[in-house]
Parts: C-alpha cells; sequence; structure tokens
C-alpha cells in the first residue's frame, strides 16, 4: 500500500511544493529512496527516465538543506540542466530555495555571480562545471551530490570529466547517483565515490516500457518512409509528436517536408546554436509546434509530459535506444503511442529489439487514404460539434444568409475546414503479400544461395540489420 508524501515528514513549505506541483503519491522509485536519502545514506538508484526520479532526490535534500549549504546535480545534456533545475525550483519554491542551471554556450560571469550570490542548488552540465571549477572561478563545497542520468554521461564521453569534478568536492558529503541502467563503467563509478551505498533498484516494480504505452510497428520499403510517416501522422492527429531520426541531416529533411506540407514541425540536432534549441524546446512545450524531429543526442533528458506520441523514422541501433525513445510518452499516468518504421532489411533488427525489451510491438498495417479520410472526419465533425459560437461567425452567418440558405453555407464553412485540414498520397501504403508473409513466418530451412554459398538476403542486409546483434 502507497504511502503519501507527509508521510516523510518533510517541512510545511516543501510539502506545499508537492502540492502544487499536482503530486498524489509517492512513485515506486520515491518511495523506496527517499527514506534513505533522508537518513544520509549515500545509494545508488536504478530507475528509467519518467519514473519521478527528480523528486526522490530534490525532495529530502531540499527538505534538509540548511542556510549556506549546497547541493549540486550533474546531469549529460543542457536540456536536462534547465529541466531539472526548473522542476527543484518549483518544487522548493515555497521554501525560499533558489535554482541555477550552469551549461555551456551562456555567461561564465553570469553564472559565477548566480552561485556566489547564494543559489543553494546548482544543476550543472560535466563540462562546464568542470571550467568553472579547474579554473578557479568558483569555490563550490557541496553538502549533496547527485549524478543523475549516469550512464548517459559515460555514453557520451564524460568519465574523465566527472572524475576531475569530484577531485574538487568536499570528502564529507552526500552522494546519489541515479541510473537507469548498470553497465561496468556506472557501478565502477559508484565504487569510486559512494560510501556504503544502499542499492534501490526499481527495475522489477516498472518494466522496460511503460504500460500505458500502445508499441506499434508498420513495416514499409525505404521510399515509403516518409509518405508513411505522413500518412500516420494524419491518422493518429497527435497532440505532439517527437520524431526519431538516425541523423542530424535526416532531422533538418523531415522537419522541412513536413512544413512544406503545412504541418507546425521543428527540428532539434546538436548542430543547432544553443539559443535556438533552447528556442525549438520552448515552442515544442508550448505547443506552437506540434511535431519535433530530433536525434537520439539531443533527445536526451527531454522531459515533456504531453507528447502523445513517439515515432520512429528510423529503427534505433539498440534496445537501449528504443526504451529511451519510447519512454519520452505515456509520461505523469497519461497514455502514449509509440509508432515505428521498419523495412523489410531492418526486421530482423526490430526482432532483436522486442526480445531484448520484452515489449509486446504490435504489428499494424500502414492506413489507406481512405482509412486517414474517415479519420479526419470525425475528428472535425468532434472539433464542431465541440466548437464555442463566438459573436463574431454570427456576424458571417448572418450575412451570408442573406445570399444563400443556412444549408449551403454550413456545406460551405465545412468545405474550408476540410481543404484546411485534408491531405493526399497514395490509397495504399507499405509491404504487403508474400514478401511480409515471409518477415513474419520466416522459413530457415529453406535458403536461397549464390554462387558463393551463402543467403542471398543475409549477405545483401544494411548494416542496420547487423550492428543491432553487437554488444555494447
Amino acid at each position: 500500500m502507497s504511502i503519501n508524501f507527509d508521510e516523510f515528514g518533510f517541512s510545511e513549505q516543501i510539502l506545499k511544493g508537492v502540492k502544487d506541483a499536482g503530486f498524489v503519491t509517492p512513485s515506486p522509485v520515491q518511495e523506496a529512496a527517499i527514506p534513505y536519502i533522508l537518513d544520509g545514506r549515500d545509494i545508488l538508484a536504478q530507475a528509467h527516465t519518467g519514473t519521478g526520479k527528480t523528486a526522490a532526490f530534490g525532495l529530502p535534500i531540499m527538505s534538509e538543506l540548511k542556510a549556506g549549504e549546497k547541493f549540486l546535480v550533474i546531469v549529460p545534456t543542457r536540456e536536462l540542466a534547465i529541466q531539472v533545475s526548473d522542476e527543484l525550483y518549483r518544487l522548493g519554491k515555497f521554501a525560499g530555495i533558489r535554482t541555477a542551471a550552469v551549461y555551456g554556450g551562456q555567461s561564465y560571469t553570469r553564472q559565477r555571480k548566480l552561485i556566489e550570490e547564494g543559489v543553494q542548488v546548482v544543476t550543472a552540465t560535466p563540462g562546464r562545471l568542470l571550467d568553472h571549477l579547474s579554473g578557479g572561478k568558483i569555490e563550490f563545497s557541496p553538502k549533496y551530490v547527485v549524478l543523475d542520468e549516469a550512464d548517459e554521461m559515460l555514453d557520451m564521453g564524460f568519465l574523465e570529466d566527472i572524475k576531475s569534478i569530484f577531485s574538487y568536492l568536499p570528502a564529507k558529503r552526500q552522494t546519489l547517483l541515479f541510473s537507469a541502467t548498470l553497465p561496468k563503467g556506472v557501478t565502477k563509478l559508484a565504487e569510486a565515490f559512494l560510501k556504503d551505498p544502499v542499492s534501490v533498484n526499481v527495475k522489477g516494480i516498472e518494466p522496460a516500457t511503460n504500460s500505458d504505452i500502445e508499441e506499434i510497428y508498420y513495416v514499409v520499403e525505404e521510399y515509403e518512409r516518409l509518405d508513411a510517416m505522413v500518412r500516420l501522422i494524419d491518422f493518429y492527429d497527435p497532440v505532439k509528436m517527437l520524431i526519431f531520426t538516425r541523423t542530424k541531416k535526416d532531422t533538418e529533411i523531415v522537419s522541412t517536408s513536413l512544413v512544406a506540407k503545412g504541418y507546425p514541425a521543428k527540428a532539434l540536432n546538436g548542430d543547432m546554436p544553443q539559443p535556438q534549441r533552447e528556442e525549438v524546446i520552448k515552442s515544442f512545450r508550448k505547443g506552437d509546434i506540434t511535431l519535433l524531429a530530433a536525434t537520439d543526442v539531443a533527445a536526451r533528458g527531454l522531459d515533456i509530459a504531453d507528447i502523445s506520441h513517439v515515432l520512429n523514422y528510423h529503427i534505433p541501433f539498440d534496445s537501449d535506444s528504443y526504451v529511451h525513445r519510447v519512454g519520452r510518452t505515456g509520461r505523469a499516468g497519461k497514455k502514449g503511442i509509440a509508432v515505428t518504421l521498419v523495412t523489410p532489411e531492418e526486421y530482423r533488427g526490430l526482432t532483436n529489439i522486442k526480445r531484448a525489451t520484452g515489449s509486446d510491438i504490435t504489428y499494424k498495417k500502414v492506413p489507406t487514404l481512405s482509412e486517414a479520410h474517415k479519420n479526419l472526419e470525425t475528428a472535425l465533425t468532434e472539433r464542431v460539434r465541440r466548437q464555442d459560437v463566438s459573436h463574431f461567425s454570427k456576424r458571417i452567418v448572418n450575412k451570408l444568409e442573406e445570399e444563400m440558405d443556412i444549408k449551403a453555407i454550413a456545406y460551405r464553412l465545412a468545405s474550408a475546414l476540410w481543404k484546411n485540414e485534408g491531405f493526399g498520397g497514395p490509397e495504399n501504403l507499405g509491404v504487403a503479400g508474400k514478401k511480409l508473409e515471409n518477415l513474419h513466418n520466416p522459413h530457415p530451412n529453406v535458403a536461397r544461395h549464390n554462387k558463393f554459398g551463402r543467403d542471398r538476403k543475409r549477405h545483401s542486409a544494411p548494416k542496420i540489420g547487423r550492428r543491432i546483434f553487437r554488444k555494447r
């Protein structure tokens, strides 16, 4: 039976922040980790993104934080630094706790001034934090240190930076390490910098992918990939969709193609200047754009609660990336849909992902143009039914009634609405017939050999179909 937040003994001001944030009962990682943190123990916690990790370490530490004490959170990306800092501020604002995000692309002087003027909670990326510490730009002795998304930091090559950062930190401190996975590098990091840590593992409590997420795949030919994506956007009519591509160039190709077709879309990749990246994320968060094409690296740490759909424009290279991508939707108790486009050559890679994650990824046929039109008709009908009537619209209809009857007016208004929302493309998309049947029901004993005695299909498969089997 779950406990309530007030049973942890948090200060009244922190509990006010919890209530203001809309939290009702602790998540599994919060319920498991908070008592140990309040006892002053170091912890090594394994939990996936979206499980409430920030509140799990932020609430107990900020509840215990005294005047003059500092709290440091180290995260892998600029976007995550901003998001974690914002959430910690939201949870601690009634307690008068000040927060700052420290990352590259902003003024050193401004960041140093924020820290020196009494900010208690600093969320930082490894590179910029090390610049401040090694250059003697700040004197910083945090009592509490959190390494968040530790596996991501190691994957991004920050191991040496982290080791250097800890050489500047006080020996007397409470250290917490949170990671979605626990590869050898993360456990070695814990052994080096944590003192007699308690292990908190909520992996067994939650599946590799969230049960609130419906996972679907569509088999398409390579040349159909763009048309299939557009068809699925039209069919699902997402509130917000995050589209994952393989390369930075692909994010631009996808976003440009969508904008050319009239969709509110933008790209997010590592080549963009930081102010532009922040502006794109802000636009996506506010809903000014509803489609965001991003690479895995650019989307790391992206935490937006109302992403209704994730679309894998390209299949990820490994199961960890798949879990990370899919986890961007189905957040905060909401339902989500994760869609993956797979070519016949990539199908073995998808099978490997299904096996590694234990996910029930269901095959569906790409909706026909007629089915997409039917969905749109239903959506527009419902939109009209729920639409409030404005004074301006009454004036338009009254004016038109002088020239035609009300039914003719309605037909014209509906036609204008359909023209604004309508779409085209081929009637049918996707792999079908014997080719699809052979993918779903392979016959391993029947092989077609070339003159070298090898199975021609396997021999000619592209890298994506093979690389996914390599151990990381």
